[in-house]
């Protein structure tokens, strides 16, 4: 019996290495994709790095030079703004309102961006897979209950519970004083930007897109021979989920989920736009156009230069998920 797991287990094994470098190999071949990829590298080595990378810190101000701009994007301005322009040299991308350096900002609020973006796909993969293998593979009446609980869930308005969230969080975080739990809370929250209640608010609902597209996964491939060769040999039903059935689900649901990372990008911007996102002077690409519409006339380049960070980022997570689509999708794996 020993001998008869550890070889189906073998032969598992070898199809997923073979599946998964087919995969793999159609996914080089979409330049797109790869192009994407290797931009949203760069992205987090930017982020990451960016201390090192830019001339000021993202808070420090110079009134003496607000509005200020390099002469070589004087044509983004309006005509006759070389009359009003401030113009300075030491910054690359233009100064905002209050004097901050614009390209320093910009490359702080990639951090924002792309840690919203890898945490609320974590806390997405790890509660749905998790709820939607588990409400999957048991059926019955223990699947109509967990999916009724997302069905119900699901009717709520996303983006206005995020917002109700965030309020309610905003107002929490206002408070001085406390003790205990909620006032750790409280000071991590504000030791990370205003970032933690942001994680909490968008990781609370967006599972529940992962946890149908798990589910549906886990009954299309339950009643197949390799899960029921693993039943007959005693195999219990954690080892079946997690070292059978989730090899085989998980590339589709890794392309579900960098499909959705733009959405996440997108609602911290939005937030972050209306005053519900990361605490200043904390830069996020949404408060920085946020901030620089109020100027949009006389110096759009405040608006543009995050604006173009917003757009590349998320068309390069659109991209890398339409290739990955491609790369694992069944009907191709052969070809």
């Amino acid at each position: 019996m020993a001998v008869v797991d550890i070889e189906l287990n073998s032969i598992n094994n070898q199809q997923e290495r073979s599946l998964w470098r087919k995969s793999f190999d159609r996914l080089m071949r979409n330049r797109v994709a790869v192009v994407s990829g290797i931009f949203i590298i760069l992205m987090m080595l930017v982020a990451v790095f960016a201390k090192y990378l830019t001339p000021f810190t993202f808070a420090e101000q110079d009134l003496l030079a607000n509005n200020a701009i390099p002469e070589w994007m004087l044509f983004i301005l309006p005509e006759g703004a070389e009359n009003y322009a401030n113009f300075s040299t030491e910054y690359p991308l233009s100064a905002d309102h209050l004097g901050r350096d614009i390209f320093t900002r910009t490359i702080f609020g990639a951090r924002v961006s792309l840690t919203i973006a890898f945490a609320g796909s974590l806390v997405s993969l790890a509660i749905g897979i998790i709820y939607g293998m588990i409400s999957g593979y048991a059926g019955g009446r223990v699947d109509s209950i967990m999916m009724r609980v997302v069905d119900f869930l699901w009717a709520f308005p996303f983006l206005i519970v995020v917002i109700l969230l965030q309020t309610y969080f905003k107002a929490i975080a206002s408070r001085s004083g406390g003790e205990g739990i909620g006032a750790a809370f409280i000071n991590l929250n504000n030791q990370m930007g205003g970032m933690l209640f942001l994680f909490i608010a968008i990781g609370l609902i967006n599972w529940l897109g992962m946890a149908r597209i798990t589910r549906g996964q886990v009954l299309s491939y339950k009643k197949m021979e390799f899960v029921e060769a693993a039943q007959a040999l005693g195999a219990n039903d954690t080892r079946i989920m997690f070292k059978h059935l989730l090899p085989n689900i998980l590339g589709p649901l890794i392309v579900a989920e960098t499909m959705a990372i733009p959405g996440y990008i997108f609602t911290e911007a939005f937030l972050s736009f209306i005053g519900l996102g990361v605490n200043a002077p904390t830069p996020s690409w949404g408060m920085m156009i946020q901030e620089g519409v109020q100027a949009l006339r006389s110096y759009p380049n405040q608006v543009l230069v995050p604006a173009i960070a917003l757009s590349l980022t998320t068309l390069a997570f659109n991209f890398l998920g339409d290739g990955l689509r491609d790369a694992f999708d069944p009907r191709q794996i052969d070809k």
